[in-house]
């Protein structure tokens, strides 16, 4: 049975399309492209899951120290029979411990639609993480809720496998169609001249890639992919007083 289990820090910034630029060529000399795509670029779509009363969104946006996320999860193009992620990603301070178990798309319905009333009738990498994740659904009421989709340049270090590098560009989302093999199209829901940067470590960032990164003066942002395209898609109907995530970077 194969399982993936995940646990690392995270650091992340919001930076322009011209930092981008700059530290590709600076890093070049200590990271790989990621093995996925063609050069480490690939495209990821992932359906996530929210409950009525928004409590993955509130956890968020309140940044408790325990906090978690279900999605579903596909990369580039693929029909109904291609492979999907399934995912519970939970955060505890900076901490992200992430598992995840391999099926075909068509069983992934299978299961958001509750097709078996027994877990161990749906097939998988690893019906476990399956329990966990019916367990995290049914306690918080998840359903799907919308489709996020970006486009990936992925890093990995050379000397180091546990550092990587993460680009996403072109952010969008869409709730008025929740089939993943249906594509990653969507409406925008960042500026489309900036860039998520995610840095990925086991322990501690590297010096060579902390003066790089403070060399190209790029920042440490929190914001959540997950919230912003919801305000997008469901403002004003997320109650009165919630404030918007705050996207931009020096003005843009």
């Amino acid at each position: 049975m194969a399982i993936e289990i995940f646990r690392r820090k995270e650091q992340k910034y919001l930076i322009t399309i011209g930092q981008y630029e700059q530290l590709i060529q600076q890093i070049s000399p200590y990271m790989r492209p990621d093995k996925f795509g063609e050069d480490g670029k690939y495209t990821v779509t992932s359906l996530y899951f929210e409950s009525d009363d928004h409590k993955i969104y509130f956890e968020t946006k309140n940044k408790l120290k325990y906090r978690q996320k279900l999605r579903l999860r596909v990369y580039d193009n693929i029909d109904i029979h291609g492979i999907a992620f399934f995912e519970v990603k939970q955060k505890h301070k900076k901490v992200v411990n992430k598992r995840r178990m391999l099926l075909s798309l068509s069983e992934a319905y299978r299961y958001i639609n509750r097709q078996e009333s027994c877990i161990d009738n749906y097939e998988g990498s690893n019906i476990q993480v399956l329990r966990e994740i019916d367990y995290f659904r049914h306690l918080y009421r998840l359903e799907p809720e919308m489709v996020v989709s970006y486009d990936r340049h992925a890093l990995h270090c050379i000397t180091d496998p546990e550092l990587r590098i993460t680009f996403d560009f072109n952010l969008r989302c869409r709730n008025d169609d929740l089939y993943l093999e249906n594509g990653s199209y969507g409406a925008s829901f960042i500026d489309s001249n900036l860039v998520v940067l995610e840095v990925k470590v086991n322990d501690s960032v590297p010096l060579w890639l902390t003066r790089i990164l403070q060399h190209f003066n790029c920042e440490q942002r929190s914001a959540s992919k997950f919230c912003t395209s919801l305000e997008l898609l469901k403002n004003p109907a997320l109650p009165i007083g919630a404030a918007k995530e705050n996207v931009t970077v020096g003005g843009i």
